[in-house]
């Protein structure tokens, strides 16, 4: 252990990620709090955690600030709402255009989440859609899209998680 601790003190190994912030306690637990439920009040969550109550809005202000917290919403389930068709798609892109075949797609309300990926495929999103002919109108209008080469959808038959919060 000591050898360990002494070659990263000689190397100066920096943290992989130099934006990653590190909660003190204090922090990760008004954050457990508004992650169960983000409209309790800072009078609520200062009983729970046991701290003032300016303390506890002055550091969920300071969560906001750091862009740790990134915002607020409802979650809702969109299966109820009628969005039943779900489906993955990979797109193969051309001419170094990633980053714009992402924006583009991004603009889409039925798109909610855009990746870079490794293997063979460039790009990877996500979508929701009430039909399956809203799908493949979709997909074909990706597939005319300047820089797309190609694209493999997978349509999800079940889904056994979805949760878009970050535990801490």
């Amino acid at each position: 252990m000591q050898i360990f601790i002494y070659l990263l003190y000689i190397c100066q190994i920096e943290p992989i990620n130099k934006d990653t912030i590190v909660l003190d306690d204090k922090d990760s637990m008004i954050l457990k709090e508004l992650i169960a439920d983000s409209r309790l009040s800072y009078r609520e969550i200062s009983r729970r955690v046991k701290l003032s109550v300016a303390t506890v809005k002055t550091r969920v202000e300071n969560l906001e600030k750091g862009g740790i917290i990134k915002g607020y919403t409802t979650i809702l389930n969109a299966q109820k709402l009628g969005y039943d068709v779900v489906a993955v798609i990979e797109i193969i892109v051309s001419k170094g255009k990633l980053l714009d075949v992402e924006d583009e797609l991004a603009k889409n309300p039925n798109v909610y989440a855009v990746y870079d990926i490794t293997g063979s495929s460039d790009a990877m999103i996500m979508v929701r859609f009430r039909r399956r002919e809203e799908l493949s109108k979709f997909v074909k209008d990706i597939l005319r899209m300047e820089y797309v080469e190609r694209t493999i959808t997978h349509v999800v038959l079940a889904a056994t998680k979805e949760d878009p919060r970050v535990y801490i």
